[in-house]
């Protein structure tokens, strides 16, 4: 009888693409089936199936799965971080197949989102290419239909007339290209990319940015994609594992570097997107972003802004998501990219990229800016910020390179069958024991991987249906890593769990925090605000609200008060709303304008006059003046006389420092009167003439406002009043443009806010606070109302192997509301880190407890740790029950051994700084603790009513202060110690004296110093042998703040400080060379200070 062979066909599915995994796994199947009988077949693969449906998938980070699926050892990979894709295939096989250009061909189709088909002879090869593409994307994601391989039966589907990517077998491709119109054709096979027949209207598909493109080939070329040419200096190897491993770390290797070339290569491409968007009221300002785009570049732009995934990319921006593509952008940041946070100018072209640019027609403009800030070794103030044009070259021949990541692998134990209930138990048993040996074993300062090993044992637990034990790892990676927390599973687990068990849970304080954690999350009504506005000009009138909100969106001004002056000026002499008409033209006019800016272009002979960082914001109408025929220019350091004739030249009128006084008179010619402008300088005698005709009165303003905010910039220390002043020059030009009335310069007069406040209140810096001050810097910088500094922190630098040299340079962190820190590189003072998110509450202490590790206290309860390595906030300690109010760190020999933390509640915690664990919890008798320090085994702490003196060990009571004014209202509010002296000085609520009690007598009366012209202490710092305090005070019915310099010994005030418009309400020192003070919410800034 005639036997006939049915063919068996496996399918593996998976929800996690394991491309290399399940085909090692399949491969190893077949092997172990050859010697089976045809009955035995099906009952093995069951077994096989019931094997990998026991291997967990590895949480994110750097520890791989290992288990034996004989012959092979299988590596199940993690993925990077929690929103990086899992990688498990050869990402260089697109680059085989196809050269770099036509890469990037692909790239554009997918990126403008055509209709896709990929062709080839082998079936395998259009899933993988496909997965690659895609990952290529990363962060971008397809959006679309994405059906990598079609059958026979199937190829309707690609009649479809939205977007889609798929793929076929090359002998459908002439059935496809001639029945369907307008799709992208790709043969794998032999590397073409063509279109089927096309419709009249369809465009050819357009290219990558040009710069984009350069930089992304030459690293293509740069890569070794043939494993052959890795072998050849290596010996041949006679152990297939060994084979294994090698070809493994060759291929991990390679994928990283393809990784790194196309993440560059978005991130080239979409860079400057974050200068058009508007954070606070979700605007993407599309029609100004294609018109900074070079002119060949613009057909891709405005194909790809139309895009699903363009608008899901622009949603991430403005949620601030910190993913791959934020990380790069911010680890490749230029000084001049940070410092473009700090300043919201007009875009113009400075000298040096004018220059560039003429030795670079190609490239066209980009927002950028630069400016040379002070530092903490030679301060000089700057002459002003600006935000031009970039015509930066993007480097082609060197790769980004970025540090090595370790990864480990964790051998799953062995899997027995048959597969009862007791080799599962049995293997979830040794599971269960292996993870807790490597969690024994491992240093506690390896809290990655400590953190994979409690998430996997609480995967192991919850199996075994051990759920408090499952909640106890969970709960472990508070501390260790805490973006792998499973927030939704953990829920699952506890609105599961049997009464009892609940019970049981709800009886540990740490479980039953972290339940309620849980739980409110779900229960918070929390909708992502993610829509998208594109800007539009308003079509209805508008009262001042709307019409701040319609300014700050598009983009000409954020600041609200500079916003309610401009709305001042457009409403002079009529009612006070804005109609359609009159906000066109003004919009127009300033974009005309700024785009006219663009045009200018110098001659050599010119530019070499000016810095680089210059840029020409204003140019006047050929005139005559006492120093020949031409035009008067406006830089933000100077005006200057563009000479007319054979050559245009370059004749200094003055600096805005050196101007002595400005005029608008008239001179006789003829029988007429002609408007003239005359600026007397201190460097010259000759008085600066010009004829300005109708435009005199405009210039009149604009060089006053300039001159009036120089001087504001100089006395006190702070770039951001002549960046203001500049900002507000250009408005009254807007303003005079678009109004086009006789009442233009009263209305623009509106905006001379310098000028106004030089003659109304003079703004007389006292001598010692000018001597004193050497810088000013804004950390709300960017936003719509200035912010309150809550904490400041000073972090000296230093050099890790593995960072960038730029992380080496010292940081300032600033603590600012609803959980915000932004923090500066303190050499340059420029923002390296724009906003860090701890929390939604009052952030009260910060402290740098090691290298590695910043602290931050929060009125949430929660101490945040952040990793100053990685820049990222991955653990939290949440044993506190109320505000943390206080953090200190006890050294033993120069060493951190030992953190204390302290909430109001009159809770102090002392922690093991490397593995974060509770050493030890004391109580205090009396609430309301407020601030502790810590001296000779002593811990001081400060509550309202008195000052205790704990001993660390035991925590007795060793001495006590009491509150001994008579006033019950007033409590103690800030302390700090001088050991050194047997002192401590303390102040009260609402009081302006300072008291020191002598601790070796603490009952006698304490010594009083009274400082003038001060409603309150708010904080006080010891900086070498001095007292630096901060306080509030009034002055005209407004808050003003006020440093006092006391000398310890003489305890006298040594100098009065005048630098805040507002409250102080943070102070720190670095280095003892330098003391740094932050203000409230009226003004909102950190002064910088030299101390002796």
């Amino acid at each position: 009888m005639p036997v006939c062979f049915v063919p068996l066909a496996i399918c593996v599915i998976s929800r996690y693409p394991y491309f290399n995994a399940l085909k090692d796994c399949l491969s190893c199947l077949l092997v172990q089936l050859r010697p089976f009988k045809d009955l035995d077949v099906e009952e093995h693969i069951k077994e096989f199936a019931a094997k990998l449906f026991l291997i967990p998938s590895p949480p994110p980070g750097p520890l791989h799965l290992v288990f034996n699926m004989k012959p092979l050892q299988i590596i199940i990979p993690s993925r990077e971080d929690p929103d990086s894709p899992i990688i498990d295939l050869d990402l260089h096989l697109p680059l085989l197949c196809f050269k770099p250009e036509q890469v990037l061909q692909i790239m554009t189709c997918i990126l403008t989102e055509q209709r896709i088909v990929f062709f080839s002879s082998d079936w395998a090869l259009l899933t993988l290419v496909a997965e690659c593409f895609m990952l290529y994307l990363h962060p971008l994601q397809w959006q679309h239909t994405f059906v990598p391989i079609l059958s026979r039966q199937m190829l309707d589907f690609v009649m479809a007339p939205t977007s889609f990517l798929m793929g076929c077998h090359i002998d459908h491709f002439d059935e496809v290209s001639t029945e369907t119109e307008d799709l992208i054709l790709i043969n794998i096979d032999n590397g073409d990319i063509t279109h089927s027949k096309m419709t009249a209207e369809e465009t050819e598909i357009p290219d990558v940015p040009a710069h984009a493109a350069e930089a992304f080939i030459k690293r293509v070329e740069s890569l070794q994609l043939h494993y052959d040419l890795e072998l050849c200096h290596l010996r041949t190897s006679t152990d297939l594992g060994e084979l294994q491993m090698r070809r493994r770390a060759w291929q991990q290797k390679l994928n990283t570097e393809v990784q790194q070339t196309t993440l560059q290569l978005i991130v080239n491409i979409f860079r400057e997107v974050k200068d058009h968007l508007n954070y606070e009221h979700r605007v993407f300002n599309s029609e100004e972003f294609l018109k900074t785009r070079a002119i060949g570049d613009q057909p891709f732009y405005k194909k790809v802004l139309e895009t699903y995934m363009f608008h899901s990319f622009l949603k991430a921006r403005l949620n601030r998501k910190m993913d791959a593509f934020a990380r790069l952008e911010l680890s490749t940041q230029s000084e001049e990219d940070r410092l473009n946070l700090m300043f919201h100018t007009p875009r113009r072209l400075t000298m040096g990229k004018m220059a560039s640019k003429r030795l670079n027609p190609q490239y066209t403009v980009n927002r950028r800016m630069v400016i040379s800030m002070p530092n903490l070794q030679d301060i000089k103030l700057p002459e002003g910020p600006t935000r031009n044009s970039s015509l930066r070259r993007i480097e082609t021949g060197i790769a980004v390179k970025m540090p090595s990541k370790s990864v480990s692998t964790f051998k799953i134990p062995e899997i027995h069958f048959p597969l009862m209930f007791q080799c599962v138990h049995s293997y979830y048993t040794d599971f269960f024991n292996h993870l807790s040996k490597a969690i024994n074993i491992l240093p506690p300062d390896n809290s990655a991987l400590l953190a994979r090993y409690f998430y996997l044992r609480g995967l192991i637990s919850l199996m075994q249906g051990k759920l408090l034990n499952a909640l106890s790892d969970f709960q472990n990676l508070d501390k260790t890593d805490l973006r792998i927390f499973p927030t939704d599973l953990v829920r699952k687990i506890v609105e599961t769990m049997p009464p009892s068990e609940r019970f049981q849970a709800d009886r540990k304080p740490e479980l039953k925090k972290l339940i309620s954690r849980v739980m409110e999350k779900q229960r918070e009504v929390m909708k992502i605000d993610d829509h998208v506005k594109n800007f539009e000009l308003p079509k209805t009138h508008m009262q001042l609200d709307d019409f701040v909100k319609r300014i700050q969106e598009s983009g000409i001004v954020k600041d609200v008060d500079t916003i309610h002056r401009l709305f001042d000026a457009l409403t002079v002499g009529q009612q006070k709303q804005i109609d359609p008409e009159t906000f066109r033209d003004f919009y127009n006019y300033w974009k005309e304008t700024e785009a006219e800016a663009q045009e200018v272009n110098l001659p050599p002979t010119v530019i070499e006059h000016l810095d680089k960082n210059e840029c020409v914001y204003k140019l006047s109408c050929s005139v005559k003046t006492n120093y020949g025929v031409g035009k008067i220019a406006l830089t933000q350091k100077r005006l200057f006389l563009l000479t007319e004739g054979g050559r245009p030249g370059y004749v200094q009128i003055a600096s805005f420092r050196d101007i002595e006084d400005v005029k608008s008179t008239t001179v006789a010619f003829l029988l007429l009167r002609i408007p003239t402008l005359r600026i007397k300088t201190l460097s010259k005698k000759e008085v600066f003439e010009a004829n300005l005709k109708t435009e005199c009165d405009l210039w009149y303003l604009i060089v006053k406002e300039m001159w009036a905010g120089k001087k504001m910039s100089d006395d006190h220390k702070d770039p951001q009043y002549i960046q203001q002043a500049l900002t507000n020059v250009l408005l009254m030009d807007a303003v005079v443009g678009a109004l086009q009335s006789s009442k233009t310069i009263y209305a623009a007069s509106k905006l001379s806010y310098f000028d106004r406040m030089k003659n109304e209140v003079p703004m007389m810096v006292p001598k010692t606070t000018s001597e004193t001050l050497k810088h000013k810097i804004n950390p709300s910088a960017g936003e719509t109302f200035p912010q309150a500094i809550d904490v400041l922190l000073y972090t000296p630098g230093h050099l890790d192997p593995s960072e960038r040299p730029g992380n080496a340079h010292p940081k300032l962190w600033c603590a600012l509301n609803e959980g915000k820190v932004v923090v500066f590189d303190a050499s340059t003072w420029s923002i390296q880190q724009h906003c860090f998110k701890m929390g939604r509450s009052k952030l009260t202490c910060m402290i740098m407890v090691e290298q590695s590790q910043v602290w931050i206290g929060s009125q949430d309860s929660i101490i945040y740790i952040i990793n100053t390595h990685s820049m990222s906030c991955n653990k939290q300690l949440n044993d506190h029950r109320s505000d943390v109010t206080d953090i200190i760190v006890e050294k033993k020999n120069g060493i951190p051994s030992e953190a204390y933390s302290s909430s109001l509640d009159g809770t102090v915690i002392a922690w093991n700084i490397s593995t974060l664990k509770v050493n030890r919890v004391f109580q205090l008798p009396c609430q309301n603790l407020t601030s502790i320090k810590l001296h000779n085994d002593q811990l001081w702490c400060c509550t309202g009513s008195c000052i205790l003196v704990m001993s660390t060990q035991e925590f007795r009571l060793q001495m006590k202060i009491e509150h001994h004014l008579k006033d019950v209202c007033s409590w103690f509010l800030c302390f700090q110690l001088f050991p050194e002296r047997d002192e401590v000085w303390a102040s009260y609520s609402g009081s302006s004296d300072l008291y020191i009690w002598n601790t070796r007598d603490v009952t006698s009366a304490p010594q009083k110093i009274h400082l003038q012209d001060c409603s309150e202490i708010t904080c006080m710092i010891r900086v070498k042998n001095q007292m630096w305090v901060g306080s509030s005070g009034r002055s005209q019915g407004k808050s003003k703040g006020k440093i006092y310099v006391i000398s310890a010994e003489k305890k006298t005030v040594e100098k009065e400080l005048v630098g805040h418009a507002d409250t102080v309400k943070a102070l720190c020192s670095a280095e003892d060379r330098y003391v740094l003070s932050g203000s409230g919410k009226d003004e909102g800034k950190i002064a910088i200070w030299k101390a002796e």
